[in-house]
């Protein structure tokens, strides 16, 4: 007898051994389930006997996995979405909604595409304008994806794809046209075109994408050129200003110009009007002292020798005295004396004050006489 049992062979140390709770229970009836499957060989010791019950388990077994495995071909396609077939890879057929099957994995599968969802994805890049301005664009591009068997099969990549295509589309767009374009009037055309290259582009590629709409949220100037950009800006508007004060002052310069040369020719006409008009006068002056000569060769050379000694002593500022009758002669700055009452006559005019004029002495006989053989002589 063992040391844990008693002499009623009951167990020391399980009093109150009872019957097993359910979850033992549940484990025993399983373990003998699976060993009557599982247990092979006929019962008694012959070796001819009919199988047992191990080989019906085993048929269960596989009739529970062939089923297993024929449910997983079950598959859903919803309203928005269509079931594309491959068997072996190899388009099948495009499973529309509702509930399908097909042959399970490895031999067929299904890839579910949504048709009806509007998907989008943010664009950004910066790019040169054609006047070779750095500039910073951002959009939103909207897609549907409208055939899905060449969504799946065309296009490695459908999604980077149109990522890649909407850049190139965008380039074409903004390297043609210049900044100011793109800012002002061609700013409304970027989207526009952009979505229409690019769909273009997808239709050649047969992606079975569809955009939907193109929207340009953002068109500015990168943050770390903006500074210099805006340097540029200001030298760009002085060149136009310098240009435009260029420009003003010539249209200005060039009236000037001809104004002044009017005038310096109807100058010079003038002048040689009055040249001409000089010499004529000086010609018909010397063609009449010529026929008075002839007339009285010596009265008229008297005369024009008086009129000559009369224009040069008029205009120079001589005093001539008489020294012959006194041989003292006491020098006086006459002509200054003359220069300054002639100015102080001048500034009493200019005053208002009353002006005294008196007539000069009479010549004698004698001083005219002298006079007379000194303008001889």
């Amino acid at each position: 007898m063992a040391w844990n049992d008693s002499d009623d062979g009951k167990d020391r140390w399980h009093k109150n051994s009872g019957p097993p709770n359910d979850l033992d229970r549940i484990v025993q009836n399983w373990q003998r389930k699976l060993a009557a499957i599982f247990g092979g060989g006929t019962r008694g010791g012959g070796g001819g006997g009919a199988p047992g019950p191990g080989s019906s388990g085993i048929w269960l077994l596989v009739g529970l996995l062939i089923t297993g495995w024929a449910l997983t071909g079950l598959y859903r396609v919803d309203e928005a979405e269509r079931g594309v077939v491959q068997r072996f890879g190899a388009y099948t057929q495009t499973a529309m909604p509702g509930l399908h099957w097909h042959i399970p994995y490895p031999v067929e599968t299904v890839d579910i595409v949504n048709v009806g969802e509007v998907a989008y994805y943010s664009f950004d890049t910066e790019m040169l304008t054609a006047d070779e301005q750095y500039l910073y664009i951002e959009m939103v591009v909207q897609y549907r994806r409208t055939d899905p068997v060449k969504y799946l099969f065309e296009v490695t990549d459908p999604d980077g794809t149109l990522r890649e295509v909407t850049e190139s589309a965008l380039r074409e767009v903004v390297g043609t046209n210049t900044m100011a374009d793109l800012v002002s009037e061609q700013r409304d055309q970027i989207a526009p075109k952009t979505r229409l290259l690019l769909q273009s582009t997808l239709d050649q590629y047969g992606s079975g994408i569809a955009v939907t709409s193109l929207s340009l949220e953002r068109l500015d100037y990168p943050e770390a050129v903006q500074e210099a950009v805006d340097d540029t800006q200001k030298a760009r508007n002085d060149h136009d200003r310098y240009i435009l004060e260029a420009d003003t002052y010539a249209q200005g310069l060039i009236p000037q110009a001809r104004g002044q040369a009017a005038r310096m020719e109807q100058d010079a006409e003038a002048y040689r009007d009055r040249v001409i008009a000089e010499a004529e006068g000086a010609a018909a002056r010397f063609e009449a002292v010529l026929a008075e000569y002839r007339r009285a060769p010596e009265v008229t050379r008297e005369r024009m020798y008086i009129d000559a000694l009369q224009q040069v002593y008029g205009n120079a500022n001589l005093v001539l005295l008489d020294t012959k009758s006194n041989g003292n002669v006491l020098y006086l700055p006459v002509d200054r004396l003359l220069e300054q009452s002639r100015r102080r006559g001048i500034a009493t005019i200019e005053d208002g004050a009353p002006v005294v004029t008196g007539s000069a002495p009479e010549e004698d006989q004698a001083s005219r006489e002298r006079r007379d053989r000194r303008t001889r002589q």
